[in-house]
């Protein structure tokens, strides 16, 4: 069926689909385990909203551990103004004790 699909692209179906479907399964398995409170989880599933829901202290220590990660470029500029601004007053200190 790929080969009628696309002609040269020498993909063969039941591969990429094995893998795709393993690929599927893995990450199914972590949900169904986040989602059903699989060793203590504190994520669960609102049926009236149809979405996933955390604690609060959860949620708030998940934002506050991969903060760092989650920047946006915004939050990187400042910090590297703040950074170049700390280095310009440790120079200017510096020099002025001279």
């Amino acid at each position: 069926m790929v080969a009628k699909l696309l002609p040269h692209t020498k993909l063969k179906a039941k591969p990429n689909l094995e893998s795709r479907i393993r690929t599927l399964k893995n990450d199914w398995e972590i949900i169904y385990d986040m989602l059903s409170g699989k060793d203590g989880s504190a994520f669960g599933w609102d049926e009236h909203k149809q979405m996933v829901v955390v604690e609060d202290v959860v949620r708030d220590f998940i934002y506050k551990s991969t903060r760092k990660y989650a920047q946006t470029i915004s939050d990187l500029v400042e910090e590297l103004q703040a950074k170049n601004d700390a280095n310009e007053r440790i120079h200017e200190e510096g020099s002025n004790g001279n």
